[in-house]
C-alpha cells in the first residue's frame, strides 16, 4: 500500500512492499545486500530497517505482468528524497483483486475512491 499512499490513498501500512526482479530462490542475494545496510533480518523476505521500519520483499506480483513490462509502466515519484517507481494505482487494484485475501479486498473501496478523485481533479486542472 505505500506505493498507493504516495498517490493519495488515505491508508496506512506496516510495511514497505518492493517488487525485486529476481527469481525467489536468489532471495539470500537481497538479504546480504541487507546485513551490508545493518538490517536485522526477520524471514527469507522480510527486514527490519534500522530506522525500524519494515521491508517485504516480492519475487512475483499476483496479476500483473513480468517486471519488466510493469516498470516501464511505473509512476515515478519523490519518497524520502529519492526518485523511485511505483505501480499505478489501477495495477494495485488489479493485483489486489486477483489475490483476494481480506486485507486486500478491504482496501479496494479506497483505492477506488482514489482514483475517482484523482480523474475528477485531472479533468478540472
Amino acid at each position: 500500500m505505500s506505493a498507493a499512499i504516495l498517490q493519495g490513498c488515505p491508508a496506512t501500512t506496516l510495511d514497505t512492499d518492493l517488487w525485486i526482479d529476481l527469481p525467489a530462490r536468489q532471495y539470500i542475494r537481497v538479504l546480504r545486500l541487507c546485513q551490508r545496510l545493518d538490517a536485522t533480518i526477520r524471514a527469507n523476505t522480510v527486514v527490519e530497517l534500522s530506522d525500524g521500519s519494515t521491508v517485504n520483499f516480492l519475487y512475483r506480483v499476483d496479476g500483473l505482468l513480468s517486471f519488466g513490462r510493469e516498470f516501464r509502466r511505473a509512476r515515478r515519484l519523490k519518497w524520502l528524497g529519492t526518485m523511485v517507481a511505483v505501480l499505478p494505482l489501477a495495477r494495485i487494484v488489479q493485483s489486489k483483486r486477483v489475490v483476494g485475501r481480506p486485507k486486500d479486498l478491504a482496501h479496494l473501496p479506497l483505492l477506488e475512491q482514489t482514483i475517482k478523485l484523482r480523474k475528477r481533479s485531472n479533468a478540472r486542472a
